[in-house]
């Protein structure tokens, strides 16, 4: 099992999916599915899905005539995805993004949302995709943008000061530069390759509530976990005090920035 995958194990992904993603992830989840709307047949492949939240958007968006795999490499994320209700229609399937077991031209749609930045070998993980996309099939997936004045970025500073550990070493490996990303995906052998600069913004009531969110699910929480499980309350605090400073008490909104890559497998 893999340190990612050893992660979030156990109760994380119960954790990631309830307090996580609702603020961080699912923006982009809507917007990404909203993407595909007035597709009306055919087949969407999700890679890297984790706890379903792009898989339960595409669900709602998509009409039934419309085929939806949903595949990640942690069966525990996928038990979770799969604990939601009405997605019947969602084939789950346990699957490595670098070695899709799928034969080639199948999908119309290959989509990730948060997930390439983990890909050990991208160059792989872009020759599947492209694999498995019929001529002319798209590719769409995002990553992070800046973190600067977010407050993920307040967080991770607090948590990196008790843990002495570098605060970008707590969150997802950057994978934003626009211009390496799209000679990539070229290299690949995708065409018409477009990046978009996404603003989405984290809800939060209050200050502890946004300390909660950033703390106790995803990376950072699996960082504490691992080094000092016994203080998660304490480093709460803090974090929600520091966000209090930055953002005050009440409720907040903190952007969030992403880039969307799209890109086309050349018709034959």
């Amino acid at each position: 099992m893999s340190d990612m995958n050893r992660s979030f194990s156990g109760s994380m992904p119960e954790f990631y999916d309830r307090i996580l993603v609702p603020v961080m992830f699912e923006p982009f989840a809507r917007d990404l599915a909203e993407r595909l709307r007035g597709m009306n047949s055919g087949h969407v492949l999700e890679i890297a899905a984790g706890t379903g939240v792009v898989t339960r958007a595409l669900a709602r968006v998509l009409p039934a005539e419309v085929a939806i795999t949903a595949t990640d490499l942690n069966p525990a994320m996928l038990d979770r995805a799969k604990s939601h209700p009405d997605l019947e229609r969602v084939r789950w399937q346990e699957a490595d993004a670098l070695a899709l077991p799928f034969t080639d031209g199948l999908f119309d749609y290959v989509v990730c949302q948060f997930g390439v930045m983990f890909f050990p070998d991208k160059q792989a993980g872009f020759r599947e995709a492209l694999r498995v996309l019929r001529p002319a099939g798209r590719f769409l997936f995002s990553v992070w943008g800046n973190r600067e004045g977010s407050v993920l970025e307040v967080a991770t500073k607090v948590v990196g000061e008790f843990l002495r550990r570098d605060p970008v070493s707590l969150v997802s490996p950057p994978y934003n530069d626009v211009v390496m990303v799209q000679a990539e995906l070229s290299t690949a052998g995708f065409a018409s390759i477009t990046a978009e600069d996404l603003t989405k913004s984290a809800h939060s009531a209050s200050a502890r509530e946004a300390a909660v969110s950033m703390c106790h699910g995803g990376l950072v929480r699996a960082a504490i976990e691992s080094q000092m499980p016994e203080r998660l309350g304490e480093i709460t605090d803090v974090a929600a005090a520091a966000i209090a400073a930055r953002f005050g008490d009440g409720p907040i909104e903190s952007p969030l920035h992403a880039l969307l890559f799209t890109a086309v497998r050349p018709a034959d």
